[in-house]
């Protein structure tokens, strides 16, 4: 490989890297084609993607950025995964390394802090972040929405009574 071939590789990983909140490395000894294209499949989907490079081009990508931990997992054949929400990557990850044994999560990088495998098996539990966001969300409007129906039940019990009213006035002018 050519070192300019090489330059673009480390450009490209930096580029992905500047997007990306998390990077997991795993290992993926004997995966076929068709199921390595199965996994860039379902990583597009969640707005993830999956890279195979050389250690050595990843080692000189991460110099100097918040993925640098991520440089004592890079050893034998390594794909990176990137993404800016955390959890959608680690969930896809875990789900297909238990139906692909030849997928072995070693380690990402979130904000600058290493995680262990475990530590992403349990990130992968997480709710989306959408889903997060859509619960505080509700969790925040519900005063509001309680104030409202409360401050709007008064008008409308004074606009019942006045139909009340009417109707009895109605009632009289037609008996």
């Amino acid at each position: 490989m050519k070192q300019t071939e090489k330059s673009e590789i480390i450009q490209e990983v930096q580029a992905s890297l500047a997007r990306a909140e998390v990077a997991i490395a795993t290992h993926n000894l004997g995966m076929s084609v068709a199921v390595m294209t199965k996994l860039r499949r379902e990583m597009r989907a969640v707005g993830a993607e999956l890279r195979v490079v050389k250690n050595t081009l990843t080692i000189r990508a991460i110099q100097g950025s918040k993925f640098q931990p991520l440089e004592k997992v890079l050893t034998g054949p390594t794909v990176l995964a990137f993404s800016k929400d955390p959890v959608a990557p680690a969930k896809v990850l875990t789900d297909f390394a238990r139906k692909s044994p030849q997928l072995v999560i070693q380690g990402g990088v979130l904000n600058g802090t290493f995680m262990t495998p475990q530590e992403i098996i349990e990130l992968s539990k997480l709710p989306s972040k959408e889903v997060l966001l859509a619960r505080l969300l509700g969790t925040l409007m519900a005063p509001v929405q309680g104030i409202v129906g409360v401050l709007s039940a008064v008008p409308a019990g004074f606009v019942r009574v006045l139909d009340g009213i009417r109707e009895a006035k109605e009632k009289q002018q037609a008996a």
